[in-house]
């Protein structure tokens, strides 16, 4: 490989305007030697993942286009380009593009069929460029090369590339990684460009590769290799920090190490073998080392030190960056009961992670006993300090971790029409909170225990507006605006009410009524029961009678110490037992296809986007759910599961899905907060029809309802899970099916309507929750509440598309597999197959490589082909030499189809070689000198090689080889008497031009055989680049490497010039 200032000197001394550096050639020349590229008109770009910052410094530079070319060599160099003059800020990643002309592409799941748009799907290629398959080798080439299902004609082929790609909304596409570079670590699915991505953003970081290494048999960490810009000096700590802020905890590195350069193949790709592997010492703390102060301190670091297996553990060192992750935590945490007789959870570890905050708190603890009790729920004294039940300890929790957060807000709204008595109505309000004293509770902090305190009187009042004055069109903005205002404003738990009312007058019989709680004292199902004692109560106020409501057995604080009470109870060990089994090595994360990035702190900011299907679709879709013997419920969240599937191609779906809770008497009239979250666990592993997956979900669901009283919270807790701050423990899913609809009412003479007051949710608990709920008049409402951190409105809109079309293939073919099923809608299936793939351009498409050069030749026959040096051939002299050869290779018995070796140094005779190879009919296998001999020998064998065109000096390495060689630079005289016209030769653009060998997976190269066609597509009439005699190409490549197809033929067969750098430089490293 040429050195920098070489390489930039050929640049600017034979003012080169095409130009093709490998990714990593690319980000080094950029850093160093940006100046070279001055006058450079268009720069190809490929081989890896483009660095976005460094394109954006190259196009500072002016009058440049720079190219992102991605292609495997199975379809010709370049399958999909990506030429940008402009790439602004804040753009991240730089995609691969467009297919170019005559070519076409398809990302497609494994059943071969599209993925929707913004989906993972494997890359499949097509078109003129195709190679015709793997020399002696039927099985992979049948294996890769599979049949086109998108040919309407039938008999065209598809090359299975192994990326994995997706389309971006623009219709281009992003590259991802290998299908085989996605990562497994403690249960989480990886992607390693995702992690590489995160750290490239780092300003002092210039180029990262992220591997995945076993320290220890069995125990897998990430670790980063970094290159730093300039002189700057970066820390282990800094990219801790940064890290922290861009990537989940599972997605961070635990080791970093960094290099003065990349190690780089003879192609210019990073040489990932070359790579160190990390030490297994401590990767470093951000405090330095400190050693334990004190026995216990000294015990914590001997287990830390055990179960982390490493050597040294210091107090301020943080558990989780010396490579600790959940499971390991839990290890933990039982040695130290051990060792201390004291009772910690998982969540210690992750609330004080290292040794000096956890000693603290934890030598302080000692072991309570606790007796088992089951048995009704009975009042108890409101003396004593009152428990929070495990659901409200959840959301205190998280008010305490997200304080002023309006997420967990209950708002609802009713249009009033009549002769409202506001009096009346806010005197039924406060009946109904004195009934309940769910409505008049607080939540404090006593010696670290969470309770409630419920106040025997609340001076509680409705607040009262009026907009009559305001125009009609005015009125509608301001309830608006209150509703929005009212919905996203917080409640503060430890001084209430957590109840507000607002009624808004809007004409002289006209009322908007909006009411607001707070979910720890209320939810779905306590909202019908709100709305049925307000009606009650108002119909007897207004009469100035006394409301008749059956007296309450028990209040919600008796449930929640009688929760606490029987949670130690044997009853529950039967629930724990069947849901440790049920949820055991689940997944922990749903790796949905998403807009942007996972923050590493989600900020729950969420939106909602509602579609109401059909009354037919609905009325059809019961029908199905009777004759399954299965619930709407289960029908609706099998489709739902099938979509996630189609989705995200896992195979293990957990969703989230709420139940009333209520399944004792007592508490079924109760305002509070008693629903309880299942986590509904799907397995849609082998070939199975809709039917039989509803038949699985109907069975999983059943059981879950059997064991249905262990609280979620207490769940999280049994099952020691992976706690994270990025995404929720478990699933990341919610579906619910609303079955107490707030329907249309009259009471006294007053018409109710519900206003949709959910449109203005400008929060989400999880990642996607999925409402349904029947319509008055039998629609069927599908609401989406959605992470803006994840997903963009436009992407949900189409996942609704999707789930409706699903739905409807659904009751047409309920026999049908799953993977079948139709997901995209027409439209959107005819752009991903067709539109995208418009790319049928008219080029020479039947001529061969020599017959164009001959052309080209005679049509610019004094213009200079080729320079290497001092050297130099025009047109008409690369023609005459190159048709003498050909004649003398007939003459040794080169005929169609014959393969020639040519292992020769850039220079003029490689050229010669080349097209007098062609010219005789042959197909040049490029035998790079650079290669040991080992590879050199089973090329050889495998393309059963018997003539071979060197150099000199080159020619000792055939030495003892059944082999005709002939030395391109001193054999000359053998052919120069030939004739310099071409000889005859039988051939066609589907023939045979050459054989280049490729890295093969089992470590056997394979060769790839590659026809003039493929050749011609990629450099006449194309639409990446724009190629004409006055350009000048450099060639820098190894003429064994596929770039060399398009820096050589690109030049020769356009008219350009072509330069050749000097073969004998040091190469970049030294």
């Amino acid at each position: 490989q040429p050195s920098l200032d070489e390489l930039g000197e050929a640049i600017q001394n034979h003012k080169v305007t095409t130009l093709w550096l490998t990714a990593g050639l690319f980000t080094v020349m950029v850093d160093q030697k940006v100046e070279y590229l001055h006058g450079v008109r268009q720069l190809l770009v490929g081989g890896d993942v483009v660095s976005a910052s460094h394109v954006r410094k190259v196009l500072s530079l002016g009058g440049i286009t720079v190219i992102n070319g991605y292609g495997p060599t199975e379809n010709t160099t370049f399958t999909c380009c990506n030429p940008v003059t402009e790439l602004p800020e804040g753009v991240n990643s730089f995609p691969i593009g467009r297919p170019i002309s005559n070519t076409t592409v398809y990302v497609l799941d494994k059943h071969q069929q599209p993925v929707p748009l913004g989906a993972a799907g494997e890359l499949y290629i097509g078109g003129d460029g195709l190679a015709l398959g793997y020399l002696n080798n039927p099985e992979l080439t049948a294996e890769r090369f599979v049949e086109n299902p998108f040919d309407p004609q039938g008999g065209s082929r598809l090359y299975r590339t192994g990326d994995l790609v997706r389309y971006l909304p623009d219709g281009t596409i992003e590259f991802i990684g290998r299908i085989d570079n996605q990562v497994k670590i403690r249960g989480f699915r990886i992607e390693l460009g995702e992690v590489e991505t995160a750290l490239s953003l780092h300003p002092s970081v210039n180029e990262v590769v992220v591997m995945v290494r076993e320290i220890k048999p069995g125990e897998k960490h990430l670790t980063a290799y970094l290159t730093v810009s300039g002189d700057i000096t970066l820390e282990t700590s800094d990219l801790r920090a940064w890290t922290k802020t861009k990537l989940p905890e599972f997605m961070r590195p635990s080791f970093y190490i960094f290099l003065d350069a990349m190690p780089l193949t003879a192609n210019g790709k990073i040489d990932r073998k070359q790579l160190p592997e990390p030490e297994g010492t401590n990767p470093a703390s951000a405090q330095g080392y400190m050693e334990p102060r004190n026995q216990v301190e000294e015990l914590i670091a001997n287990i830390w030190s055990q179960v982390l297996r490493v050597e040294k553990v210091g107090i301020h060192d943080n558990f989780f960056e010396l490579g600790g992750h959940s499971l390991l935590a839990t290890r933990v945490i039982s040695r130290l009961r051990e060792a201390f007789g004291i009772e910690q959870t998982v969540r210690s570890i992750f609330e004080h992670p290292t040794i000096a905050a956890w000693s603290e708190q934890g030598a302080a603890l000692l072991l309570g006993d606790k007796e088992a009790i089951g048995g009704s729920i009975q009042p108890v004294s409101r003396q004593s300090n009152l428990p929070l039940s495990f659901a409200q300890q959840r959301l205190w929790f998280f008010d305490q971790f997200m304080p002023e957060s309006p997420m967990y807000n209950i708002p609802s709204a009713l249009r009033m029409q009549g002769e409202l008595d506001i009096v009346a109505w806010e005197k039924s309000l406060q009946a109904i909170i004195l009934r309940h004293e769910s409505l008049r509770t607080t939540f404090h902090e006593i010696d670290g225990q969470s309770i409630q305190v419920i106040h025997p009187h609340m001076d509680w009042k409705m607040d009262i507006l009026d907009l009559r004055d305001l125009s009609a069109e005015k009125k509608e903005q301001k309830i608006e605006q209150l509703a929005e205002a009212e919905t996203a404003r917080a409640f503060a738990l430890g001084q209430g009410p957590l109840i507000r009312a607002t009624m808004i007058q809007t004409d002289d019989h006209g009322y908007v009524f909006l009411i607001n709680m707070h979910h720890i004292i209320s939810d779905g199902w306590s909202m019908g029961i709100f709305y049925r004692e307000l009606l009650a109560n108002y119909e007897a106020f207004s009469k100035q009678e006394t409301p008749e409501l059956a007296e309450l057995p028990i209040q919600y604080a008796d449930f929640s110490t009688w929760q606490h009470e029987w949670m130690d109870g044997e009853i529950l060990e039967q629930q724990v037992t069947y849901w440790k089994e049920k949820l055991g090595g689940a997944e922990p994360l749903l790796a949905l296809p998403t807009d942007r990035s996972r923050p590493a702190v989600q900020s729950y900011k969420g939106a909602i986007y509602t579609k109401t299907f059909s009354a037919d679709l609905l009325a059809k879709l019961k029908v199905l759910s009777q004759e399954s013997n299965s619930t709407l419920f289960m029908t609706l969240l099998a489709a739902f599961q099938t979509l996630l599937y189609r989705y995200s191609g896992q195979e293990d779906i957990v969703v989230g899905s709420p139940v009333a809770g209520r399944n004792r008497q007592e508490t079924e009239n109760l305002i509070g907060f008693f629903v309880n979250t299942l986590a509904l666990r799907t397995n849609v592993t082998g070939d199975v029809t809709f039917t039989e997956l509803l038949a699985r979900v109907r069975e999983t669901a059943l059981e879950a309802y059997a064991h249905q009283d262990l609280p979620f919270e207490k769940l999280v807790d049994e099952l020691q899970l992976e706690r994270s701050l990025s995404y929720s423990q478990l699933f990341q899913v919610m579906f619910v099916l609303q079955n107490f609809p707030l329907e249309e009412a009259v009471t006294s003479g007053i018409q109710l309507t519900p206003l949709d007051s959910e449109r203005h949710l400008t929060t989400s608990k999880f990642d996607l929750t999925l409402t349904m709920r029947e319509q008055v008049g039998g629609g069927l409402v599908a609401s989406f509440e959605y992470s803006t951190d994840l997903f963009d409105r436009s992407t949900i809109e189409r996942m609704t598309g999707h789930l409706q079309n699903l739905l409807e293939a659904i009751i047409a073919q309920p026999e049908e597999s799953i993977e079948k099923l139709d997901l995209l809608r027409e439209s959107e299936r005819n752009k991903q197959v067709v539109e995208l793939n418009n790319t049928a351009s008219d080029y020479p498409r039947d001529k061969t490589v020599q017959q164009l050069f001959a052309e080209t030749a005679a049509q610019y026959p004094d213009r200079i082909a080729v320079v290497s040096g001092e050297e130099q051939l025009t047109y008409a002299e690369l023609e005459a030499k190159a048709n003498q050869l050909a004649n003398y290779l007939q003459k040794q018995g080169v005929e169609a189809g014959t393969f020639v070796g040519l292992c020769v140094e850039r220079s003029l005779d490689m050229l010669v070689g080349m097209l007098g190879i062609l010219k005789a009919g042959g197909a040049y296998v490029p035998l790079d000198p650079a290669y040991p001999q080992e590879r050199l020998a089973f090329m050889l064998e495998d393309a059963q090689i018997s003539i071979l065109l060197t150099q000199e000096h080159l020619a000792c390495k055939w030495q003892g080889q059944e082999l005709t060689i002939f030395s391109l630079d001193h054999a000359g005289e053998k052919w120069a008497e030939e004739s310099t016209l071409a000889p005859q030769v039988d051939m066609t653009a589907d023939s045979l031009a050459y054989v280049i060998y490729t890295s093969g997976s089992t470590g056997t190269p394979k060769g790839v055989l590659v026809v003039h066609r493929g050749i011609v597509r990629l450099i006449k009439n194309t639409n990446y680049v724009t190629l004409t005699e006055e350009d000048v190409f450099l060639q820098a490549s190894t003429v064994s490497f596929d770039a060399a197809t398009f820096e050589i033929w690109g030049a020769l067969l356009n008219g350009a010039k072509l330069v050749l750098m000097p073969p004998h430089q040091p190469s970049l490293d030294e």
